[in-house]
């Protein structure tokens, strides 16, 4: 019979075995259909296919020619296959299999539709391998089964841990240097969660950190300057929060500061990041000089008169969408006297209306 051939590791699990080989990336198109999008859920063994996300991960392929990675395919075999050990009864030789067989990819198919896009671009790639793990197909049954039993105990990794390990992205980059370089930040910033339990140590997470300084630095090509601004901002500010630096000299503790105060929360966060675009924008504006008025200010959740409708709800509940980020900033920005723009002006009245 005409037949693939692919050097192979044969192991054993739950009693089936399985076949685990390098294969060439321009193999991949030739090896593996996709579920038609045309077949209901119930027939297929596969989540339908995301469009989206072939590009992204294309991409990544092609922006770290040198430097990308990827985890194996799970593949199911239909059809006639054989592996041959190099010597009697060993684990290591040749998986020959069938050229008419069907293969069903099990996990996977997203880095594999992306591999066909980058190949596109660069056929240089083709000679280049992926691992695959190739199992005997048993039915669609027992495909789906594969397929609930390989995602179902994937965890997500946190925002958090993605941006500690990424040494690509520059405003992750940056971030985690500005957190290096503030204490109360270096001290208090959880790397790894993306929200904090009630008796967490920490009081800020490096996730929401990178969310507000993409507000301040709202473009995506970032520079050493612009992580030189994002650093003296923090800096800046935290030193003209008075809660902040009392917490620092240990004059109040952290309790009282996340219990009473709004400085903490993942909102109030974010819209110091949005007071920070303003500076950044608007460059000569004397920000020391500004920000000095918030030492005056009174950040206490009890202070309902600047922070309900604002941060704080009915029954104290807190807000964290996009409005309470604007209307927390429209508030700051009052405090220290920088006129608010028309869209801002417009949720403040908004506001007063209610």
């Amino acid at each position: 019979m005409f037949s693939y051939k692919f050097p192979a590791v044969k192991g054993v699990q739950a009693g089936r075995e399985y076949y685990v080989s390098m294969v060439p990336l321009k193999v991949l198109p030739k090896l593996f259909i996709t579920d038609s999008e045309s077949v209901s859920p119930e027939f297929r063994a596969q989540r339908r296919l995301n469009e989206q996300r072939i590009p992204e991960i294309s991409n990544y392929i092609l922006n770290n020619r040198s430097d990308y990675v990827f985890s194996a395919l799970s593949a199911s075999i239909d059809g006639k296959f054989e592996f041959q050990p190099y010597e009697s009864d060993g684990d290591i030789g040749v998986l020959e299999i069938d050229m008419n067989t069907t293969f069903l990819i099990n996990d996977g198919q997203h880095r594999k539709a992306a591999i066909e896009e980058a190949l596109k671009e660069d056929e240089t790639l083709g000679s280049e391998t992926i691992s695959v793990v190739f199992f005997e197909d048993k039915g669609l049954e027992r495909s789906q089964q594969m397929f609930t039993d390989l995602n179902k105990h994937a965890v997500k990794t946190s925002n958090s841990i993605s941006t500690l390990y990424d040494s690509r992205d520059e405003l992750s980059i940056i971030t985690k240097k500005t957190i290096e370089e503030i204490p109360l930040f270096r001290l208090y910033t959880d790397k790894e969660k993306d929200n904090l339990g009630k008796y967490s140590s920490k009081l800020f997470t490096i996730n929401n950190i990178k969310k507000a300084n993409k507000r301040i630095i709202k473009h995506n090509s970032i520079n050493e300057d612009d992580g030189k601004f994002i650093t003296n901002y923090w800096t800046i500010l935290i030193d003209n929060i008075t809660e902040w630096q009392e917490f620092l000299h240990k004059d109040i503790s952290k309790i009282d500061l996340k219990q009473n105060y709004i400085l903490c929360l993942n909102v109030t966060i974010l819209a110091f990041g949005q007071l920070g675009s303003f500076f950044y924008e608007n460059p000569d504006a004397d920000m020391n000089k500004t920000l000095k008025k918030l030492r005056k200010a009174d950040w206490s959740r009890s202070n309902l008169e600047c922070w309900g409708g604002r941060v704080l709800g009915d029954f104290g509940k807190v807000l964290s969408n996009e409005t309470a980020v604007c209307l927390i900033c429209n508030k700051i920005k009052q405090f220290i006297g920088i006129t608010l723009s028309p869209q801002e002006e417009a949720k403040e009245q908004k506001l007063l209306k209610k």
